[in-house]
């Protein structure tokens, strides 16, 4: 058996004959010029004939799709850049719920929160709703699900993004997420190798490192990428992480070279990720245009190493044709080999046929299974389980419109990885709905919280890129240095809502009513309101540690 055939056979990939020859013979027919193209997977924004023409241009492997509001423009657009492509696409997404997923589609709840739930069938219902939304829409590789282990609180990168702190739960339901994408035709892909959360810095911004010892790292995430690979996901996602302790097992002396980011580390991708723990699936870097890939090196010297060091998919960038010759140019000078391109390649090509993209890739999608009413209530069924009453030492709940009718509001307004700073949030129009009188705090205003039966810091802050920190920002939400030092919580009953980030206990551990509700979407708010009524129970059960490791934050 040759090396193709052994590649191509074996899991995650799983082809058959027919599977196989079609990765032979559409290898055999690209010239050097094509293959280089198809080790990229481009950023598409936007709609139209323009997008389309750009990206067939560029003949890439792929493309991340980014959805607007506009479905019909989205989804015509994606049908015609498959029909215009020579080798069928792989169009890849962050299906991480909440926000993250396209508007057109049914609202579910993000990873934190189905972490909250902590019902292994929850997970596995949304993500076959989200695999299911994704090919009709045309999606068919997800870069989820998220395994890093939320060690740290003060990672801005983690938080809503990951599965909570505890390995045993992250595992079970990642890999509900990774049967519910792949029998559902998306192939999943864990990330973020070889594991986040213990740097509270965020890749995006710098290179950051897992400093576990080589056994702590093989009792956590070592065992995280085992049982993923083991349960056949098809891709791992290598980032700009460090893992200096595999690196100095090898070489006491490595100096500086222990802190390689593992996009660009032979020993990380080549000899850990392939070697030990024997995983043939395809490996993609995270985003090259991240920091924490280019402040380690030139990107003349450092694109290269991608695909050298064991990359079989370049992800993303700002300059697509200079990358292109950036990579021929390393073909010329022998810094990448023929046979090492080749051989990303025919990985690439058999994650395409493993999903039948061989049979079908350039078909338009079927849009029939989008946003179906039983999919919406599968899902806010589920999403109302997540809320989780972190304490309420005061017993300030349930609330109610005779004892808290005048109700003071400070916000951030919703703020996600996407979508900027302060979109509307519907929380307050939902209590007002319930006949409580309500003022939202605005920039500059001096209120006098006892003047108010009730005061809410409502945060909608989900995990955020390229910011270092997510806090409670007390001199923004209040309007200035006066307003942040007063606490008034022990004459007017005051509560926290967080809709995301979930450790706002460590900025106010005195806070006497704390729920932590981890994803911003509109049935997350309405199952709150539900749950601060009375209506319903709060069913959550915390993945992280909310106190922060505050003793008195819990009082």
């Amino acid at each position: 058996m040759n090396q193709i055939d052994r590649i191509l056979s074996a899991p995650p990939f799983n082809l058959d004959a027919t599977g196989r020859d079609w990765v032979r013979s559409t290898l055999a027919e690209m010239d050097q010029r094509a293959k280089v193209r198809q080790l990229f997977v481009h950023i598409c924004f936007g709609t139209g004939p323009e997008v389309v023409d750009h990206i067939t241009a560029l003949a890439p492997a792929g493309i991340t799709k980014f959805f607007g509001t506009d479905a019909q423009a989205e989804l015509d657009t994606l049908d015609a850049l498959r029909a215009a492509a020579a080798i069928p696409y792989l169009v890849s997404a962050d299906l991480e719920g909440s926000r993250m997923s396209p508007s057109f589609g049914t609202e579910v709840p993000n990873p934190l929160a189905l972490a909250a739930v902590d019902d292994v069938q929850a997970s596995s219902t949304i993500a076959r709703i989200m695999a299911t939304e994704a090919r009709a829409a045309g999606v068919n590789w997800s870069f989820t699900p998220v395994i890093d282990i939320n060690a740290l609180f003060r990672s801005p990168i983690v938080a809503t993004r990951g599965l909570g702190s505890d390995p045993d739960r992250i595992r079970a339901h990642a890999l509900a997420h990774i049967t519910g994408l792949q029998a559902n035709g998306v192939a999943a892909t864990v990330k973020h190798w070889p594991g986040e959360g213990h740097d509270d810095r965020d890749q995006h911004l710098v290179t950051t490192i897992n400093p576990l010892s080589l056994d702590a790292w093989g009792a956590t995430h070592g065992a995280l990428y085992r049982a993923a690979i083991d349960a056949g996901v098809m891709a791992v996602m290598s980032a700009h992480i460090a893992l200096p302790a595999y690196v100095l097992a090898h070489d006491p002396n490595a100096g500086v070279e222990a802190y390689r980011p593992a996009s660009v580390s032979p020993l990380l991708n080549q000899t850990l990720l392939r070697g030990e723990l024997g995983f043939n699936g395809v490996i993609v870097s995270d985003a090259t245009p991240m920091a924490g890939f280019g402040a380690w090196a030139h990107r003349d010297e450092m694109l290269p190493q991608v695909v050298s060091s064991g990359c079989d998919v370049i992800l993303f960038s700002d300059e697509p044709e200079a990358d292109i010759a950036r990579i021929e140019a390393a073909l010329d000078d022998g810094r990448l080999t023929a046979d090492r391109l080749d051989e990303a390649l025919v990985r690439v090509l058999g994650l395409k046929a493993s999903i039948g993209l061989h049979r079908n890739g350039n078909a338009p999608a079927d849009r029939s299974r989008l946003a179906r009413p039983e999919d919406t209530i599968a899902a806010r069924a589920i999403t109302a389980r997540a809320p989780t009453l972190v304490k309420d030492v005061q017993g300030i709940l349930p609330l109610s419109p005779d004892r808290h009718r005048r109700v003071l509001v400070y916000t951030t307004g919703i703020v996600t990885p996407l979508h900027g700073d302060g979109m509307p949030i519907a929380f307050p129009d939902m209590l007002r709905a319930e006949g409580f009188e309500v003022t939202v705090a605005a920039p500059g205003d001096k209120l006098d919280q006892r003047q108010f039966d009730l005061v809410l810091y409502v945060m909608a802050e989900e995990t955020l890129l390229t910011r270092g920190r997510i806090f409670l920002d007390w001199n923004r939400l209040t309007g200035g240095m006066h307003g942040a030092m007063q606490r008034h919580w022990h004459e007017v009953p005051t509560a926290l809502i967080s809709f995301g980030y979930p450790y706002y206990l460590y900025d106010a551990p005195r806070m006497p009513c704390v729920v932590n509700a981890y994803a911003t979407m509109d049935s997350m708010q309405k199952a709150v309101v539900e749950c601060l009524l009375g209506r319903a129970p709060f069913r959550g059960t915390s993945p992280v540690d909310a106190f922060c490791g505050l003793p008195d934050a819990r009082y």
